[in-house]
């Protein structure tokens, strides 16, 4: 039972973060205006007392770098999605 429980908890914030994503991606490339995630725990505090301005990544400023973050959150996207489908766990019968 505790498998069943875990395995649609997954499924469902896999989809949720597949849809935030897609929004996310959406807006990006719309705009041409991107925010990156940062993974490190201690950027992230730092850089939520900034101003949301100066960490936006312009496409025609820095192609590199928008692209780059680009990929990254459509990396994200397929493994929601994968995990949305297919499920956290492949354990054979």
């Amino acid at each position: 039972m505790q498998f069943f429980f875990y395995e649609i908890v997954a499924r469902v914030v896999s989809a949720y973060l597949c849809f935030d994503t897609y929004r996310t991606l959406r807006r990006g490339l719309t705009d041409g205006t991107f925010v990156p995630f940062e993974p490190d725990g201690v950027n992230w505090i730092l850089d939520s007392f900034r101003d949301r301005a100066a960490l936006t990544v312009h496409r025609d400023a820095t192609p590199t770098r928008f692209w780059v973050s680009i990929g990254l959150e459509v990396l994200l996207l397929l493994a929601c999605l994968y995990v949305a489908i297919f499920g956290w766990s492949q354990t054979g019968a």
